[in-house]
């Protein structure tokens, strides 16, 4: 049941028990606006707005229950990585590309890898080819993550970055790559819009960098893991999320400070361009 079935199952539900919205509302601790948002699709509620206006409507144990598992499973959903390679990769850039804009301040936390909006065409092609893609889906899904970049070019929209500083260290493309990588952070960086900034490893931590996970507004939160994208829309798990991040930026290097630890990484890849490396 997603959002939009669940408010219209809430709404029949209040129909059937003959309450006024005004007075249901009043019983869920909650405005009569807000209940109209949820019985119409228009708002997401927490789990704990959709056990209140049960327990307002006096329904059954047996009823609460299923409604709110319904409400937990539409608030974190789950999609395995396996599908969506078996259904396209290139989709799932076209469905990002699409959250994004309609999104006016993005968050994106990455502990492993430089994020995708920030990525080289090289960068981003070595990235791939580690899902054993066919050529042609290798090239769509680069095609379709240059495509997304575009929105780095809207100063309307806030775009604030967090890396951890073995992020830049991460060599799973030559260094003649990561030195062109790492120049664009660098000039990235320089734009008012975008904010990057790298936690760096050494000091004292007060939050642990367990994965990486992208807030788009205060609407939905993604995370990635090993199998699966897990997309999280409960209100108080994006503000669990928030704070995270808001934590790290407290602690990570911005502006001037950030550029100077990049540069003096792409520094260290300059003289192992010169020297030698042995890649893959």
């Amino acid at each position: 049941m997603n959002r939009e079935q669940l408010g219209t199952a809430l709404r029949a539900l209040r129909m059937a028990s003959e309450r006024e919205a005004q007075a249901v509302a009043r019983g869920a601790l909650m405005s009569p606006s807000k209940l109209s948002k949820i019985e119409n699709g228009r708002l997401q509620p927490s789990v704990t707005d959709i056990e209140r206006i049960l327990v307002a409507l006096e329904v059954s144990e047996e009823v609460k229950a299923e409604y709110l598992a319904a409400a937990r499973a539409a608030a974190t959903e789950t999609t395995a990585w396996r599908l969506l390679k078996r259904s396209g990769v290139h989709k799932g850039q076209q469905a990002a590309q699409a959250l994004e804009a309609q999104t006016s301040v993005l968050r994106v936390f990455q502990p492993a890898l430089i994020p995708g909006l920030l990525q080289t065409p090289e960068y981003i092609r070595a990235i791939l080819k580690r899902h054993d893609l066919s050529e042609d889906a290798l090239t769509r899904t680069l095609n379709g993550r240059l495509e997304r970049q575009a929105i780095l070019q809207d100063a309307s929209k806030s775009l604030r970055f967090i890396i951890t500083e073995p992020v830049l260290w991460w060599t799973i493309v030559p260094p003649s790559v990561m030195v062109g990588q790492l120049d664009r952070l660098a000039s990235l960086s320089r734009l008012s819009h975008i904010d990057i900034r790298v936690v760096p490893l050494r000091g004292p931590k007060t939050d642990i960098a367990n994965h990486a996970f992208v807030i788009r507004d205060r609407r939905l939160v993604t995370i990635e893991t090993v199998h699966a994208e897990v997309t999280a829309t409960d209100p108080q798990d994006i503000a669990q999320y928030i704070a995270k991040f808001e934590s790290f930026a407290e602690s990570a290097l911005s502006g001037s400070d950030m550029r100077r630890m990049v540069e003096g990484v792409r520094d260290e890849f300059l003289r192992q361009q010169e020297t030698g490396w042995v890649g893959r």
